[in-house]
C-alpha cells in the first residue's frame, strides 16, 4: 500500500492550506470531499471522503450502476482500484457487500476513506484522465454515503502537482465555496444529488461568456482549435438559450439556472453530449467548430449547434420535468419508463425547431433536417415491430446494446420519438386551429412538474396517465387514439398529410436509387464487412450474414473503397456471383441486386395560400 500511503500524504498536506478547512465550521455536518489528479500519466484521481458522523453500526457506501442520461447499466464500482479507511489514525475494514457497496466497521469518527479512480474513459458519461486535461461526472468519482444523501457536500478539487499543470484552471456549473470562479478550491452542494448533476472539467481550455435573458452561459472548449470563432458561436448559442428560455417563460424569460456551462471536449472525430441541471457536458470534431472568417454554416456547425440545443433543453425537460420513475432516480438498478420518447424523442423534435426559430438557420435548412429524420426512421424495419413506448421501456437492454441485428428489431425513441412529437405539434395546431400547440402542454408540464423540482414542495414525476390526461386537456380533444396508432403501436407518422396545411411539400428526392446488397459495410483494414444484413433485402435472400468478409463480386475482387464503383456497372435485377469468408471458410452465393425499399423523401415550404403561409410562420417562427 505504498502508494496508497503517498497518495494520503499528498492530499493531507494540500489539505491543511485549502479553503475548505475555512469553509468547515460553517458547515459542520456537510459530506466532505477532496480529489485531485494524482497520477495524471497513469489516469488515475485520488479521492478522499470524510464523514464526521458515521452510522454507529458501521457506515455504508455505494457509488452509482448508472448515469442519469445514459440508460445502461455501467458498473462505474469497476473503476475503483483501492480503497481503505481510517479512524483516529487507525485502520478501519471495508467490506465489499455488493458489487458497488462497501460496509465499514463501526468507529466513533470522524471516518477518512480513501480511494484511486481510473479515469480512462473518453466519453461525457464518465471519468478521463491525462496530461491534457481532467474530466469526470460525480457518478464515477463520489462514493455516496448511505443515510446521508440529503446532507450538504462539500468538495475541494485540487491541482495535480507539477509545473506542467501550472496552468490548469476547472469548469464546473457547482457553486464555489471558497474558491474563485475556475479556479481550484471547495466547491459546494445542496446534497448527493446536486453533486453528481454537475460535472467538472479542468486543464487548459478557451473560455467565453454570453448572457441569455440576464443569465451568464459560459463556453469551455478544451483540445487545440486553431482559429475559432468563439464569438460567432456564443452569438449563435445565446439565440437558441434566449428562444428556449422564452419558451417556457414566455412573461417573465427566467431561466431554471443561475449559471449554465457548455464543456466542450474537442477531438478528431466525435460526437455526443450529457445533460445536467445548470451544465452540459460534450464531445465534437475540431471541423465541426467554426472557424474565423469563414460565414457559411456547415454541416459540422449545424450539427454541434443542434446537439447544443438538445442538450440544453434537457435543462427543462428531463433534468426538472422527469418521468415517474426518475423521481427520485434509483442509480443502482435500471429505472423502467415508457416515457423517453417525451423526454429524449420530444427534445430532439425542439432541438432542430429552435435552431429556425431562433433564426440560426432558415426554413429550407430546418426541412432538409427534417427530411433526414424521416428517411432514417423509413429505412429500418424495426419501426414496424417495436413501438416508442416500447423503445423506452426497452432502452436498458435493446437500444443502449445494439447489436447488428439492430435496425431490423428497434426503432430509436430519439429519431421516431422526434417525429411523433412534430406529428403531436402539428396535429394539435390543426386541431385548435393555431390557438394550442405542442409548446403549451410543454410549458404545462412546466409549471406542474418541472418550475418547482427542485424545491422542499416538488420533486414529482410525470406518469403515463397524468400525461394522456395532460395532453387532453390541453388540445381540448382526445389525443387518445393518436397516442395508440403512433405511441404505444407502431403506424407510421402520416406526415405529407401533417405538413400539408402549413405549405411544407413531401416528395421524393428524384434522385435515381442504385442497385445494392441490401446490407450496410464497413471497413477492416484493407477489406470490406457486412456490418448488418437489411431484412428482406438482397443480401438476405441469398443467405448472407452480418459479419462475413466480402471478398468479390462476379470474380472481381471487393476491397474496402471500391464497391460502390463495382456495384455501379450493374442494373437492379441482375444477378451476380458473391464470394464471401465466414469466420475461415469461403462461400460463394448468387444474389439478385435491387434497390432500397425505403423512399427517400424530400421537404420543401411551398408557395401556398397565405393562409398556409401563416401557420408555418407560427409554428417555425419564435412566438412573441
Amino acid at each position: 500500500m505504498a502508494k496508497m500511503t503517498t497518495m494520503a500524504n499528498t492530499l493531507a498536506t494540500k489539505k491543511a492550506t485549502t479553503p475548505a478547512n475555512k469553509a468547515k465550521a460553517a458547515l459542520k455536518n456537510a459530506v466532505r470531499y477532496s480529489i485531485v489528479p494524482g497520477d495524471p500519466a497513469a489516469h488515475l484521481f485520488f479521492v478522499t471522503l470524510t464523514v464526521d458522523r458515521p452510522a454507529p453500526e458501521g457506515q455504508q457506501f455505494s457509488l452509482p450502476a448508472w448515469i442519469p442520461g445514459s440508460y445502461m447499466i455501467r458498473e462505474f464500482s469497476r473503476n475503483i482500484v483501492r480503497i481503505q479507511g481510517q479512524c483516529d489514525g487507525r485502520r478501519v475494514a471495508l467490506r465489499k457487500t455488493d458489487k458497488h457497496t462497501w460496509q465499514a466497521a463501526p468507529c466513533g469518527g470522524p471516518l477518512v476513506v480513501q480511494y484511486e479512480v481510473y479515469a480512462w474513459d473518453l466519453s461525457v458519461r464518465a471519468a478521463h484522465l491525462d496530461q491534457t486535461h481532467g474530466f469526470f461526472n460525480g457518478t464515477s468519482v463520489f462514493l455516496q454515503v448511505c443515510g446521508q444523501e440529503n446532507e450538504k457536500h462539500l468538495v475541494d478539487i485540487l491541482p495535480p502537482e507539477g509545473e506542467q499543470y501550472a496552468h490548469w484552471r476547472v469548469a464546473t456549473s457547482l457553486p464555489e465555496a471558497k474558491a474563485r470562479r475556475y479556479g481550484f478550491g471547495s466547491y459546494l452542494a445542496a446534497n448527493y444529488d446536486d453533486l453528481i448533476d454537475h460535472p467538472v472539467e479542468m486543464g487548459e481550455f478557451a473560455l467565453m461568456t454570453f448572457k441569455a435573458h440576464g443569465v451568464a452561459h459560459d463556453i469551455v472548449i478544451t483540445g487545440q482549435v486553431p482559429n475559432l470563432d468563439l464569438a460567432r458561436l456564443a452569438g449563435d448559442l445565446r439565440k437558441i438559450c434566449e428562444a428556449q428560455i422564452t419558451l417556457f417563460e414566455p412573461l417573465t424569460r427566467r431561466a431554471p439556472m443561475k449559471r449554465f456551462v457548455f464543456m466542450t471536449l474537442v477531438v478528431g472525430d466525435g460526437y455526443g453530449g450529457l445533460e445536467h441541471r445548470a451544465s452540459t457536458a460534450l464531445i465534437c470534431a475540431r471541423s465541426d467548430l467554426p472557424v474565423k472568417g469563414q460565414s457559411e454554416m456547415s454541416d459540422g456547425y449545424r450539427g454541434f449547434l443542434g446537439l447544443c440545443s438538445h442538450e440544453y433543453f434537457h435543462a427543462w425537460n428531463v433534468k426538472r420535468i422527469k418521468p415517474a420513475a426518475f423521481a427520485p432516480y434509483d442509480l443502482r438498478v435500471e429505472s423502467y419508463t415508457s416515457l423517453l420518447w417525451l423526454f429524449e424523442g420530444v427534445t430532439s423534435y425542439y432541438d432542430d425547431l429552435m435552431l429556425v426559430r431562433s433564426g440560426v438557420i432558415d426554413e429550407d435548412a430546418y426541412c432538409k433536417l427534417l427530411a433526414k429524420t424521416v428517411n432514417n426512421v423509413l429505412k429500418g424495419s424495426g419501426r414496424k415491430k417495436q413501438s416508442v413506448a416500447e423503445s423506452s421501456f426497452d432502452a436498458w437492454v435493446k437500444y443502449y446494446r445494439q447489436d447488428e441485428n439492430a435496425g431490423n428489431a428497434i426503432v430509436s425513441y430519439y429519431a421516431k420519438g422526434s417525429l411523433v412529437g412534430l406529428a403531436l405539434d402539428l396535429t394539435i395546431r390543426t386541431g385548435t386551429r393555431g390557438k394550442k400547440s405542442l409548446d403549451d402542454v410543454m410549458r404545462a408540464l412546466w409549471v406542474r412538474y418541472g418550475r418547482d423540482f427542485y424545491t422542499p414542495e416538488g420533486g414529482q414525476g410525470v406518469s403515463e396517465p397524468a400525461l394522456e390526461a395532460l395532453l387532453d386537456e390541453v388540445a381540448g380533444f382526445s389525443l387518445k387514439r393518436f397516442l395508440a396508432r403512433f405511441v404505444n403501436g407502431t403506424d407510421d407518422v402520416p406526415l405529407a398529410d401533417l405538413l400539408a396545411p402549413f405549405g411544407i411539400d413531401v416528395q421524393s428526392n428524384g434522385k435515381k436509387a442504385k442497385p445494392g446488397l441490401g446490407a450496410r459495410t464497413s471497413r477492416d483494414g484493407q477489406d470490406c464487412k457486412l456490418s448488418a444484413i437489411v431484412e428482406g433485402g438482397a443480401a438476405h435472400k441469398a443467405g448472407l450474414s452480418a459479419g462475413d468478409m466480402l471478398v468479390a463480386i462476379d470474380g472481381l475482387r471487393v476491397t474496402a473503397t471500391n464497391l460502390d464503383a463495382l456495384l455501379g456497372r450493374y442494373r437492379s435485377g441482375d444477378q451476380v456471383a458473391v464470394h464471401v469468408f465466414r469466420r475461415d471458410e469461403l462461400m460463394q452465393r448468387q444474389l439478385v441486386l435491387a434497390v432500397d425499399d425505403a423512399p427517400q423523401l424530400k421537404l420543401s415550404p411551398s408557395a401556398k395560400p397565405a393562409r398556409a403561409a401563416k401557420l408555418r410562420a407560427d409554428w417555425l417562427s419564435q412566438p412573441g
